[in-house]
This record gives structure tokens, C-alpha cells and sequence, in this order.
């Protein structure tokens, strides 16, 4: 793809503000040894950086690539192929750890690149690499922008965060690739495999994530009860997948509580690159707005995600094959691109993009707790039909 493609032509710097030519100019005649992408936030976030990961790894398939991510986090990557190191840090590091973390990498690559526009994010960047790139906010941010060789402004509504992410490669000179990498080892597959009662080459199953992190992204136990009921009918086994939290948890086992014998439970018991290896054999997967779903999208498997309070412009899964320069979804509505059907909840606040009804994390959300279990169905079953 040209470096004038409306991916990453809107309203960016592309200049390098240290003087000498562009940064894209000199890794077209030089292309830098050594690279890390910076992205200390979340496992979706991560993952969703992974795109520009393998622009990096297309453009320069010689260079050593590096993501700096918060432990936690890692998993996300284990089995990425774009990717030849991970180095994690703590997200409550101390001053005198984050000092010694900096001087061991100083300088250590040719460049840095920062997906987030926070002070420390930017700051590792400017540690570790000799030229930086990185997103700046447009109305603030001149202390971290005096950091950066090149910078991209962030656009935090209109953009979604796959293509914001790939806004980094016009200052570099380099054509974006738009696939998102959920990836895993043999080993991975093979214990995914141990896990379940029953041979996924077999028997069709579908995975379904019951419970995201935070409250005001869950939808209703009643809800997945009769989803769980109309698969098994439908001919399919179910799979649960889950995380370790507590609060996930309880919510989970409330759920398969009311399913007896009808689902299989690996939440816990195999590993995130693990899911991924049976995402990739699943027939369906339906689940909130989280990490897994953006996996499951990336897999390339019938997607159903349940979207409330979130912006899906911003945040909803990227489509496998999706080439668009801005967000392949509009703000409000159910809507279906590609291999991804997106449930909204009705309302005229949705999406808010707060965090739940009582704002705060813990607190639900009307639109997802109204959203009747015969709308959900009815998108699996279409889902289903349209990838038969």
C-alpha cells in the first residue's frame, strides 16, 4: 500500500522535528536493526497492536522486534511470529526499578515507537530507542512531543484502535497491514485439546465468555443460560472460556450452574495462546466486549459480540480482512462486517462510552442487562447460517 493510502494520511506529522530528513526516509535507505513497539496498557490493547507489529515485520523482515507491555499481559503474544522478544514491566513499577529497567535498554534500539500517548509509555520509548515515534493528544502532550522524533495525533472517538495504531506507519515510511494476531505454539493446541472431553475435529463446539472484567460490560446470566440451551440444540458443544478473577469467576460458575453437563469449563485451565488455538476450530463464539472476542475475530471464525456502554468505532472487533482507513463500525446500531456480527444495546444514550450506569467499574449497564437472549440467538443463528 502507497504511503499517500487515507490509512494514515489524515491530519499526521510525518516530519522529524530533530532535523535531518525524515525518519521514513532514513530506514528506507537504512532500515533500523533493532525495533521495540511500546504498548503498557491492557491484553486487548496489546493485541490490537499486533497489526502494526506485523507492518514492522513485513516492511523489515530483518529486524530484531521487540513489544514492552505490562506483565499480565504477555500472553496475548505468546506464539506471535511477527515478534522476536517481549519484555515486560510491572504497571505499579516504582521509581528506582523504572530507572533501572531504562538504563538496561538505553539507546538499545534504532527505534521506539509508542501506541499509547502517556507520560510513562512515551518515556520508555524515548529511553529505549534512539529515534521515537509516538501518539501525542492534539490539544496537550509538549512534554512528551519534545521526546519524539515524529508524532501522530490521537484521535480517541472517530478512529478505531487497530487503525489508529497503523497512523504510525506514515511517519515511517512503511505500508500498513491490517491483521490483527492472535497467535499459538503446538503446545498450546495440543494442551487446548487435553482440556476438552470431546475431539474437535469431531464434533462442532462453540466458545462462549460469559464474564468480562469489569461489570458494566456484562450481559445477563439468564441471557447465557438460554444461549447455552439453544446451541446444545442446535448440535453444538459449548466451551466456556474465562479468566482467574474472582468476581469472573463466580459469575461464570452461577452460569454453568444452571447448564449442567452442558458446557465444558477451561476458564482457568488453559492458557490465552491456548484459546486461541480453539478459536481458530471453533465453529461460533459469542461474547462481551473483551480481549477473547477481539481473538475470536482475529481467528476468522462467526463472531458475535455483545457491545453496551463502548464505543465501536473505537472498540469493536476488527473484522478478519478488514482493510478500513478509519473504523469498519458506525456508533450506534447491530451491525455485521465480515466475519463479525456486533449485538448493540438499544437506548438513546448508547453507546455512552462510561463506565456503566452508576460510573463506575463495578456498576452494570441497562442496555446490556435489557438485551433479550432471543436477539443474541437470532444473530448466532444467522452467524452460523452465513459461514455454513
Amino acid at each position: 500500500m502507497p504511503t499517500n493510502s487515507p490509512m494514515y494520511s489524515e491530519g499526521m506529522s510525518t516530519s522529524d522535528t530533530r532535523g535531518g530528513g525524515s525518519i521514513g526516509e532514513a530506514f528506507a535507505r537504512t532500515p533500523p536493526a533493532r525495533v521495540t513497539i511500546v504498548c503498557t496498557r491492557r491484553i486487548g490493547d496489546v493485541l490490537l497492536a499486533t497489526p502494526l507489529a506485523r507492518s514492522v515485520r513485513r516492511a523489515w523482515p530483518d529486524t530484531h522486534l521487540t513489544m514492552l507491555v505490562f506483565a499480565g499481559t504477555e500472553g496475548v503474544l505468546v506464539g506471535n511470529p511477527d515478534l522476536d522478544r517481549t519484555i515486560t514491566i510491572t504497571e505499579q513499577q516504582r521509581l528506582l526499578p523504572r530507572l533501572a529497567l531504562m538504563k538496561r535498554f538505553w539507546r538499545e534500539d534504532d527505534l521506539a515507537i509508542s501506541v499509547l500517548t502517556s507520560d510513562r509509555a512515551v518515556l520508555n520509548a524515548w529511553a529505549i530507542g534512539r529515534k521515537r515515534v509516538g501518539m501525542v493528544e492534539p490539544d496537550r502532550g509538549r512534554w512528551t512531543r519534545s521526546l519524539l522524533h515524529a508524532t501522530v495525533p490521537f484521535d480517541d472517538l472517530g478512529t478505531h484502535t487497530v487503525a489508529m495504531n497503523l497512523r504510525l506507519c506514515g511517519p515511517l515510511g512503511i505500508a500498513p497491514v491490517p491483521e490483527v494476531v492472535a497467535g499459538f505454539r503446538p503446545e498450546d493446541q495440543t494442551a487446548a485439546r487435553a482440556a476438552l472431553p470431546f475431539d474437535i475435529d469431531r464434533e462442532p463446539f462453540a466458545v462462549v465468555h460469559v464474564s468480562p472484567k469489569f461489570a458494566y460490560k456484562r450481559w445477563t446470566a439468564d441471557g447465557w443460560i438460554a444461549l447455552v440451551k439453544w446451541l446444545r440444540a442446535a448440535g453444538l458443544r459449548v466451551v466456556f472460556t474465562g479468566g482467574r478473577d474472582p468476581e469472573e469467576r463466580a459469575e461464570l460458575l452461577a452460569v454453568k450452574a444452571k447448564v449442567p453437563g452442558l458446557a465444558t469449563d477451561v476458564s482457568g485451565r488453559v492458557s490465552l495462546a491456548g484459546v486461541a488455538a480453539l478459536l481458530h476450530r471453533a465453529r461460533v463464539y459469542v461474547g462481551p466486549d473483551t480481549a477473547v472476542t477481539h481473538m475470536a475475530a482475529a481467528a476468522g471464525i462467526p463472531v458475535v459480540a455483545l457491545f453496551g456502554p463502548s464505543n465501536p468505532v473505537k472498540w469493536g472487533p476488527w473484522p478478519i480482512g478488514c482493510t478500513d482507513a478509519a473504523s469498519p463500525w458506525q456508533s450506534r446500531g447491530t451491525q455485521r462486517v465480515g466475519n463479525v456480527t456486533l449485538v448493540q444495546g438499544e437506548g438513546e444514550c448508547v453507546p455512552c462510552r462510561l463506565e456503566g450506569c452508576d460510573r463506575h467499574v463495578a456498576s452494570t449497564s441497562r442496555c446490556l442487562q435489557e438485551m433479550p437472549a432471543e436477539v443474541v440467538i437470532a444473530a448466532v443463528e444467522r452467524a452460523l447460517g452465513s459461514f455454513s
